[in-house]
């Protein structure tokens, strides 16, 4: 067993690491998810009407998990902090967007779809916010695609493979297929909002979606053997917890 020092030594580490990836890169933040300004204000308000109510039902679960189980902060903390990392490394893809991990399984695994839609709604926030990655008005398509869609996508199919007793395919599958849903997700936002002229929306779509999968299916494959190496890390310095959510005693 590893001792409590060691534990908050290990994760002092990774956040040592993730604060240097993001921040020391000078890089400028060009377009990241959807960016600022680049969706038809009736499109930009009808994610944000879709979104809200998930993240007002998902703040409840949030509190309520808080509240019974005060110990899994730190674990929440860990979840954000990872979509806000892998989210935030940017490869330029279609125009008013990029490719990019999104790292909202492992929270999806960890508490389920509806707390990941205000971690992941907070992760965009933050970044557009501080890091002009996004934007405010495109905020609600963001976060439906990777802080809806993308979780409750990695949560169906960890709950599907789990009987299997393979738990660390399991994990694989849920992020690498949550990773591509969301731009699947996001290819369908750009579809509906910008038809093409000849073909309309599922010619805009398949341009869409094939441009994404240039950079995105290797991106998917990255994301999911990450996970697995956090969920990993998490057995060995994480095990209260993961026994409070009643995950360790699924593994093969």
């Amino acid at each position: 067993m590893k001792t409590r020092n060691q534990k908050w030594v290990s994760l002092l580490l990774m956040a040592g690491l993730s604060f240097y990836i993001v921040f020391s890169s000078t890089a400028p933040a060009e377009a990241m998810h959807i960016a600022e300004g680049f969706l038809p204000i009736e499109w930009a308000a009808f994610w944000w009407a879709v979104s809200l109510p998930f993240f007002i039902f998902g703040w409840r679960s949030l509190v309520r998990i808080t509240t019974l189980n005060p110990e899994l902060k730190s674990l929440l903390a860990l979840s954000g902090a990872f979509t806000f990392v892998l989210s935030a490394l940017k490869i330029p893809s279609v125009t008013g967007s990029c490719s990019h991990p999104t790292g909202t399984g492992l929270g999806a695994i960890l508490f389920g779809p509806s707390v990941m839609s205000v971690l992941g709604g907070l992760v965009l926030l933050f970044q557009a916010v501080l890091l002009a990655h996004g934007g405010l008005t495109t905020l609600g398509a963001n976060m439906f695609s990777m802080a809806i869609v993308g979780p409750f996508v990695a949560y169906f199919v960890y709950r599907l493979l789990m009987p299997t007793g393979r738990a660390r395919i399991a994990i694989f599958c849920a992020a690498a297929l949550e990773n591509l849903l969301t731009y699947v997700m996001t290819a369908i936002q750009l579809a509906l909002a910008f038809p093409a002229a000849s073909g309309g929306f599922m010619a805009a779509f398949i341009k869409f979606v094939g441009i994404f999968a240039v950079t995105q299916i290797p991106l998917a494959i990255s994301e999911g053997l990450l996970t697995v190496l956090v969920w990993n890390w998490l057995q060995s310095y994480g095990q209260p917890e993961l026994e409070t959510l009643k995950l360790l005693k699924q593994e093969a």
